[in-house]
């Protein structure tokens, strides 16, 4: 073991190992850019993450040798046993949840990130004793304060999510100056605590007193942003959670941490950015509030008429005799778990010879590419799953549009009403098709809480019930 774990040795092994796990990293991210390549991307990550792990383990390894024999059995130990518990418990969880508990998953999956950097955070405070370094007490101060920030901002987008916690933003009074007070008062805990030099008694002080405000400015930042904005909450906590995670390679001296907090910090950055074009709104005013709010209407009372109900047979003959049929999945899909048999449905159409085709909204579900893994799951053809901006053009020579499960991102309150909390923002023109059928439980408004003109148009019939229901009993009509 003593060989193993030579200094010089051991150094170059864990350089090139870091050095390759960084590199899969990188082909991970670029395989899960496209479905085709997904399985490789994730491969590569898992296989990456193997690479690393035992690298980081052999350190910890060298350092416990250096505390005695008994030392390195203890540490190895301990480490291996939480490698146990937490990979059976990740093992049992990616068995178990359901896709549409998927969005949930990930936020709380990012709570434990910002938890351990501030764990991290604090930790490499204490093992510095006395050393006094204001770059590392920065490290220190900023990491945690991302941490924390995320670990609670986590918690509230998971309880959001699940349904714990009302979706409706809770808007206290004079909010934004409560951040900003917040933000000033932790940059004056900082300044005391880098000017403390070292002092480990009085230094704990400032930094758990900012780790405090600092939970509190998640769960705040977070519980103000309504139900609408929820899949541009969901990339930012991952941005959030990569910065955590940067901050704690600083701390610890760990170059592949800081890669990989980067590559995660990067890309739900881009990723966030490119939810907030799709719904026309800046990432600072989703931050600064957001909408939505849990089911009531919002904005400018209208009264839109009736709508029209349809059966299944009836949409089954009207399917038959279509040239060319779209179809706008939305959550409620997820919910319903109708992904099965709308790929059913699908293959039945194109037997018969009519032009099937899917757009997705960059924001439809609860989480960025929700419905696309879903379409996946049910061995949907990628070539026609396509995106909003490459269905749009189309949709005006389109026969049938099945909207399933989808609300907001089919609203065309967008368009036509300039004082709507959804105005400019894009949506999938459906109601420009020849025919509309929206399947719905009830006429209740989308998660942003914006009723929808979609309904009451001329051209539109509602499909009541549950969605694998109905589509089961279109697919079992068409015969």
């Amino acid at each position: 073991m003593s060989d193993l774990l030579d200094s010089e040795h051991l150094t170059g092994f864990v350089t090139g190992a870091y050095v390759v796990a960084a590199l899969l990293f990188i082909a991970a991210l670029a395989g899960l850019a496209r479905h085709e390549t997904a399985k490789q991307g994730n491969l590569a990550g898992m296989v990456g993450m193997g690479l690393a792990l035992v690298a980081t383990l052999l350190l910890a390894a060298q350092k416990a040798e250096l505390l005695g024999e008994r030392s390195l059995v203890v540490t190895l130990g301990l480490v291996l046993l939480m490698m146990a518990i937490g990979g059976a418990v990740g093992a049992w969880r990616a068995r178990t949840v359901e896709m549409t508990g998927m969005p949930e998953l990930v936020a709380v999956l990012h709570s434990f990130v910002g938890l351990a950097a501030v764990l991290v955070g604090i930790n490499s405070y204490l093992e510095y004793e006395g050393y006094a370094d204001g770059v590392h007490d920065v490290e220190v101060f900023v990491g945690v304060f991302i941490g924390a920030v995320t670990f609670t901002g986590s918690l509230v987008a998971w309880a959001k999510l699940s349904g714990r916690m009302r979706s409706a933003p809770v808007a206290l009074p004079g909010r934004h100056w409560l951040n900003l007070a917040v933000i000033v008062a932790s940059l004056v805990l900082m300044v005391w605590f880098v000017r403390l030099d070292g002092d480990l008694g009085l230094g704990l002080v400032p930094l758990l007193l900012m780790t405090a405000l600092a939970l509190l400015l998640g769960f705040h930042l977070v519980s103000a942003i309504g139900g609408g904005d929820m899949p541009v909450v969901v990339s930012m906590l991952n941005s959030y959670s990569g910065w955590a995670a940067a901050a704690a390679g600083f701390m610890l001296g760990n170059d592949l941490l800081i890669i990989t907090g980067a590559l995660v910090g990067s890309s739900g950055a881009i990723l966030s950015y490119i939810m907030c074009k799709a719904m026309n709104r800046s990432f600072i005013s989703v931050i600064a509030g957001g909408f939505g709010s849990d089911g009531a209407t919002v904005g400018e009372a209208r009264d839109y008429g009736d709508h029209r109900e349809v059966q299944a047979a009836e949409v089954a003959e009207m399917l038959a005799g279509a040239r060319s049929v779209v179809i706008t999945p939305g959550y409620g899909m997820a919910v319903a778990q109708a992904q099965y048999p709308v790929a059913e449905l699908t293959r039945k159409l194109r037997e018969r010879g009519v032009q099937v085709r899917f757009g997705i909204h960059p924001v439809a579900g609860r989480l960025p590419g929700h419905m696309n893994v879903l379409l996946a799951e049910a061995k949907v053809p990628y070539d026609i799953v396509l995106e909003m901006d490459e269905i749009n053009d189309d949709l005006a020579g389109t026969d049938v549009v099945l909207v399933i499960g989808a609300n907001d991102t089919v609203n065309p309150a967008a368009k036509e009403e300039p004082g709507s909390p959804i105005a400019g923002m894009p949506v999938l023109e459906v109601w420009h098709a020849r025919d509309v059928v929206v399947f719905k439980r009830s006429m209740a408004t989308g998660y942003a809480g914006v009723q929808n003109p979609l309904f009451f148009k001329d051209n539109t019939q509602m499909l009541f019930g549950d969605a694998k229901d109905r589509v089961n009993d279109i697919v079992g009509a068409l015969g």
